[in-house]
């Protein structure tokens, strides 16, 4: 069955059960502060997601799974949309702040965020949940123009502010052969061992500094 088509109802309750236990067990540590609650219900979507699938991500879903009631996940998020424009909110700002690190540790300005792009994108394959997370996120992307629409204003405001240091021709091929590893990726389409992933890796960051 292809991923995010459907999923098995005993897959999903298993999966509700055990995200439920996890709530439950880390409920006491949170007051009812609307921050904490939101980002409750973001991480147990994100859960969901990785594990059965962004059709499993609903709102009945996501409140049997969590702590708070179905009334408290409506005020934070009125519909499913919602919800999920937020998750890929939420996994925006991570993905952000996973590039502004890796920036922080490169000396070169020329084709920095490029490279941290890159680093990024290829670094999530050693972070399962990132990494489930971002492939169904990916799916609904084909499928959602909104999403798709704020993915493209986020690559074009990339672009704009790194014009000058990453601009090239060459910075550019970097960043299409990232996405396409990526896609790789996600589909698990291509067998790469990881002395090829190194070498790839390794000659695309060169052409960065071109």
């Amino acid at each position: 069955m292809p991923v995010g088509q459907g999923f098995a109802p005993n897959l999903l309750d298993k999966t509700v059960w055990t995200v439920s236990l996890f709530c439950m067990s880390n409920a006491h540590h949170r007051k009812k502060q609307p921050a904490l609650v939101r980002q409750e219900l973001l991480e147990v979507a994100a859960r969901l997601a990785a594990s059965v699938g962004m059709a499993a991500v609903t709102l009945d879903a996501v409140s049997a799974a969590s702590s708070v009631s179905k009334g408290g996940l409506l005020h934070h998020f009125p519909t499913k949309n919602a919800l999920l424009d937020a998750l890929f909110e939420s996994l925006l700002e991570r993905f952000d702040t996973d590039i502004e690190e890796l920036m922080r540790g490169d000396p070169v300005p020329q084709g920095r965020f490029t490279r941290a792009y890159l680093r990024a994108v290829s670094g999530l394959k050693d972070r399962p949940d990132d990494s489930r997370s971002w492939t169904q996120v990916t799916i609904a992307l084909l499928a959602e123009p909104r999403l798709r629409l704020r993915w493209r204003q986020w690559v074009q405001a990339r672009a704009e502010e790194y014009v000058g240091t990453d601009s090239s021709l060459d910075a550019q091929i970097v960043r299409f052969a990232a996405d396409g590893l990526w896609f790789a990726d996600t589909l698990e389409s291509h067998d790469i061992s990881s002395a090829l992933r190194r070498n790839l890796i390794s000659r695309l960051v060169e052409l960065t500094g071109k």
